[in-house]
């Protein structure tokens, strides 16, 4: 029986299932357009990872490590809007590198719900620390400001899939950030003096 010939690099075959995925999700990509991309045959491949799930777990875990590192960057501001602006914003130029396939495995792969969640419960913690010290109003609820944003990225990744500009997303970022809630109440209160005579 042939093993896997010299010239194969595990590391090399992880980063372009890791980019087929992200293009093409799981069920869109096959063994053999992977093999065919890598210029090696399948047994080669089966023997590395066992099986296309076993493959797609260590490219999405790989994906996932520089995901959450992004995530943690961005939240890492003074503020938790400002965190959450600067993840959106920073999300939103990422999806439209073209060095990179558009869109994001995280909120487009179906297997990844768990990953899913998880941000948006980081995301819900940062918010309610945010709201502990005040700068997000204390009617303010964490998780459904979460699920507020991860919804924006959802719909920013599905645009980026789809050929969304980054001009485009940004005005997207920006529509989102007005609906943040302001601590004082007195971007509402500016807003309403605005329609008076």
């Amino acid at each position: 029986m042939a093993g896997r010939p010299r010239s194969f690099d595990r590391d090399v075959a992880l980063s372009v299932a890791m980019e087929s995925f992200w293009r093409d999700g799981y069920d869109g990509t096959s063994i053999a357009s992977l093999t065919g991309k890598l210029g090696i045959k399948p047994p080669s491949l089966y023997a590395a990872f066992r099986d296309k799930e076993q493959l797609f777990e260590e490219a999405a875990q790989l994906y996932v490590r520089h995901f959450r590192a992004a995530l943690e960057q961005s939240l890492d501001a003074p503020t938790a809007r400002e965190g959450v602006e600067r993840l959106l914003r920073a999300f939103a130029v990422n999806q439209t590198d073209p060095r990179m396939p558009p869109g994001c495995l995280v909120f487009r792969e179906p297997r990844l719900a768990g990953e899913r969640t998880r941000t948006r419960d980081v995301i819900a913690e940062r918010i309610a620390r945010g709201r502990a010290v005040g700068d997000v109003p204390e009617h303010a609820d964490p998780h459904a400001l979460a699920s507020f944003t991860t919804v924006v990225l959802t719909g920013v990744a599905a645009q980026a899939h789809e050929g969304a500009t980054r001009d485009q997303l940004l005005s997207v970022v920006a529509t989102a950030m007005d609906a943040w809630p302001s601590p004082s109440g007195g971007e509402v209160a500016a807003r309403s003096g605005d329609c008076e005579d």
